[in-house]
């Protein structure tokens, strides 16, 4: 499938090389209109699944952001979809191919600190794949990536030191910890926000990880923030919902699209 996908995504791209690949979580698809000399590509010509979950609306967004040229995922497949994880594997391996150097990736999580609230954007440093899946597994072909992939460092550095002086810059409070992927598609329940808690996460969610293992395994540098949507159970009264988390990101989408445009500026 993935040179299928290289064929039909350079059949549309026509003139545009993009190097860095952004992917928009629930909510989040807004950030897209950031996006100049657009071209707007749904999934199914790509020979992508259609994303069945609200909030993503299935569809590549190519054109310039700031200094560069840049392709958007605005949706992307969760595990919970029933999608095998080399599907991830596979889009990353062919967005590479076309080019791509570096992935940004963005999604909604719960936080599990009170003191980091709803609205709130979390740089994440690290992960923690507790999804019980993993993209890479099965036969590897060495033109993509290693058999056996180095995750000393998923997060580069200097992508984050990066985003943190513009932050700062700009005057917009940034989070930093470490983001923790459970399968889905149910919230958590309170036993388990104690539990990521003591292995050391500050955020929660279904996606991500999946997707930046495998643009590490190619090779891609990586850049995640998390919008966080909502306190994880037991931290507050009200129950979970998924209506809630996309009403908080489009809230929280202005100072991550604020934050993202500076960034693309240098």
């Amino acid at each position: 499938m993935i040179q299928t996908y290289v064929e039909n995504i350079l059949k549309e791209l026509k003139d545009k090389k993009p190097e860095v690949l952004m992917i928009l979580g629930s909510g989040l698809g807004s950030l897209a209109n950031q996006i100049e000399d657009k071209t707007v590509i749904p999934y199914e010509k790509i020979g992508f699944p259609k994303s069945s979950v609200s909030g993503h609306a299935g569809c590549l967004v190519v054109g310039r952001m700031g200094k560069h040229e840049v392709v958007c995922m605005q949706g992307r497949f969760h595990l919970y979809e029933g999608h095998n994880p080399e599907l991830i594997k596979n889009v990353m391996c062919a967005f590479k191919t076309i080019g791509v150097k570096t992935l940004i990736v963005t999604n909604a999580a719960g936080s599990l600190n009170a003191d980091m609230p709803a609205g709130s954007l979390m740089l994440i440093n690290d992960h923690i794949n507790f999804s019980g899946k993993n993209p890479l597994l099965g036969a590897n072909d060495e033109k993509y990536g290693p058999r056996f992939v180095d995750l000393s460092a998923v997060y580069a550095p200097d992508l984050q030191d990066k985003l943190k002086n513009i932050a700062l810059q700009k005057g917009i409070k940034l989070f930093e910890g470490v983001y923790l992927m459970v399968l889905g598609p149910n919230f958590e329940t309170a036993a388990e926000i104690r539990a990521f808690k003591i292995l050391g996460a500050d955020a929660v969610g279904m996606s991500t990880v999946p997707e930046v293992m495998s643009a590490v395994y190619t090779g891609m540098k990586v850049l995640g923030v998390s919008v966080i949507t909502n306190l994880g159970t037991g931290l507050k009264t009200s129950v979970q919902s998924h209506a809630e988390t996309l009403e908080q990101a489009q809230k929280a989408t202005q100072k991550l699209s604020d934050l993202l445009k500076a960034y693309m500026e240098e």
